[in-house]
This record gives structure tokens, C-alpha cells and sequence, in this order.
């Protein structure tokens, strides 16, 4: 049994417009949902970047969803304030708050004036993190010298029960290293065949917890305006890595995404003007095994995709509370 989330995305949507998204998605039948945190969007045509954390207490208040978020402690986020924040919206909404911690993108992270690390020195930052957060979640007072610093820090304000802590991954590599700390796991995907390699690395290494598959899609009426509202929204992230975890500015990626076809989305979203096809691919996907599939209408408008979801697609997937 699935849970079908609704993906938030704060890097195309502004965040009052996005609080009502999540609303009209709760009503549509969605019973979960999670947000990215960015501080830059992809391209200057997705033109957004709300806060995350401050949007995240007003979705949580104004629904009865249970909330991820998918966050890159270390180097824009000291690990004792991402702590803070995780153990203050657990506090509040017991149960229903889960962050998903990875190792970040250059293009939010360089804010800081900090150099970008190799992709190992940030593996090797975030489990120092993963520790961090878990010691202060768990009412430790803290104090750590190594890539990151921490200097008596202690949380009062927490939950009951920490929430968990799960792995974001992309590549099958990624997902058996996140193995060997998280409460869980999320991807993201298309395509059985890959998403299935990337549970099983997971698996195989002993990774414990509940598995979760975000999946970009764009549906319209007609298939060319979905074609193209995903080639103007989301072509600048169909970039394996690492181009897109190195790449430092907007500016690169509308850059790069110049040579990007219209016809190249379909490798990068799921594309149609057919419910059907959706509750197909979608039940493809959720048959790989995981435990909540969130799906993420690359558009900027979402009420269209909400009401034919809500109507023809959610009712075939025997959708699910968590």
C-alpha cells in the first residue's frame, strides 16, 4: 500500500500561492506531502525561493498532512539550527515531520563564501551532521571539532520522539553509503528499471526504514502544452550529476539548458494529457516498492493538475494514509 505525497516546490512557486496549492492538494485526496529547500531556483524563469522552515510551520498548521522536507546541512545550515528547526516542528506536530538530509547543490550552498567541497569531503560533513543532529534531538549537549564545529550546544525544545532522519539520494552509489545511517530513503525518478536499481544498493547495504520516490510529471489537456510546460520549467534539470550538484548560478544553468530539446523532457518527466497513463506508470512505479510515491507537477500553476488528479488518477492508486 502507497502513499501518494504532493511535492511543494519553492524554487517556481511563491510561498503564499504554495500554502494554498497544499491546501486544494490535501482536499483533491493527497494524504502526505514534503518541500524542497532552496535558496536559488533552477532558472530564472522558475523565479522563486521561499524559506522552506517558515513556510513548513504555516503547511503543517493550515493541513492535516504529515510533512517532509529534503535539506543539505553543513555548509548553508549549521547543523545545530537545522536540529532546532526539525526538533521545534516536531514539537509542535508530533508525528507528522520527517527530514530527509543531503549533501546539497553548489548552487545554494555558495552563498556562504565557503569553497565547494569534493563530493566525498560533503559525504564525509553531512555524517558529521547526521551525529550532530541525532546527539541534539536526542538531548545531548554537543560540542564537535572536525569539518564542522559545534561548541556546547543542547536543544531545549524537542520532541517526545526525534523524528527520522532520511537519506536523499540520486545515484545507486549514494543510496548504499546513506545505508549506514538513515531512518529511511528518498530518490527520485521516472523509470522503474533505475529507481529499483537505487532501492536495491539501499537495501542490500541494510538500509532500514520507509522509501520514498519523488517524481516530476507535467500534465495539460493536450500532450504538446504539457511537452512544453516541461521543456519552459524543468529543462534546466535534466543534468545528471554532477553538473547539477557543481554548476554555482542560475545563470549557468539557463546557459547549459540552451541546447535542451523539447523532446529530451520525456527523459526527465512523465509526460501526458491522460489520466490513465498516469495511474499506469505511477503503479509501476509504487509496484517497485516503495512506501510513498510525491508527485511534483513541474508547473507553476497546480489547480488544473490537482483537480483531474484528485478526480482520475488518486482513486485508481488505492491511495493510503502514512
Amino acid at each position: 500500500m502507497t502513499v501518494i505525497g504532493f511535492h511543494a516546490s519553492h524554487e517556481q512557486i511563491a510561498p503564499a500561492e504554495l500554502l494554498d496549492a497544499v491546501v486544494l492538494a490535501e482536499q483533491a485526496g493527497f494524504t502526505a506531502a514534503m518541500c524542497s529547500d532552496h535558496f536559488a531556483p533552477w532558472s530564472e524563469r522558475q523565479g522563486q525561493s521561499g524559506f522552506a522552515w517558515s513556510w513548513l510551520g504555516a503547511a503543517l498548521q493550515a493541513t492535516s498532512l504529515p510533512f517532509g522536507v529534503v535539506t543539505a546541512p553543513g555548509q548553508r545550515y549549521h547543523p545545530a539550527i537545522v536540529a532546532q528547526a526539525i526538533g521545534t516542528l516536531a514539537s509542535m506536530f508530533e508525528g507528522r515531520f520527517w527530514a530527509a538530509l543531503g549533501s546539497g547543490e553548489n548552487a545554494n550552498e555558495h552563498i556562504t563564501g565557503d569553497a565547494w567541497p569534493r563530493k566525498d569531503i560533503r559525504e564525509a560533513r553531512l555524517a558529521e551532521c547526521v551525529d550532530v543532529i541525532r546527539a541534539l534531538l536526542a538531548g545531548e549537549s554537543v560540542s564537535h571539532d572536525g569539518l564542522v564545529t559545534v561548541d556546547r550546544a543542547r536543544l531545549y525544545t524537542r520532541p517526545a520522539t526525534p523524528p527520522p532522519l532520511i537519506g536523499a539520494a540520486v545515484s545507486e552509489q549514494t543510496a548504499h553509503w546513506c545505508a549506514a545511517w538513515a531512518d529511511g530513503l528518498i530518490t527520485v525518478g521516472t523509470e522503474p528499471e533505475q529507481v529499483a536499481r537505487v532501492l536495491a544498493s539501499y537495501r542490500d547495504a541494510g538500509g532500514r526504514g520507509p522509501v520514498h520516490l519523488q517524481i516530476h510529471l507535467s500534465y495539460a489537456a493536450d500532450v504538446d502544452t504539457a511537452r512544453q510546460l516541461a521543456y519552459d520549467q524543468w529543462r534546466s534539470n535534466v543534468f545528471a550529476a554532477p553538473v547539477s550538484w557543481d554548476m554555482a548560478d542560475v545563470a549557468h544553468f539557463d546557459e547549459a539548458c540552451k541546447h535542451v530539446r523539447p523532446e529530451d523532457m520525456d527523459q526527465a518527466v512523465l509526460i501526458s494529457a491522460e489520466p490513465g497513463e498516469f495511474v499506469d506508470r505511477l503503479g509501476a512505479l509504487a509496484d517497485v516498492g516503495f512506501d510513498g510515491l510525491y508527485l511534483h507537477h513541474v508547473g507553476q500553476t497546480q489547480r488544473e493538475f490537482l483537480d483531474v488528479f484528485g478526480a482520475s488518477v488518486l482513486p485508481d492508486l488505492d491511495v493510503t494514509r502514512p
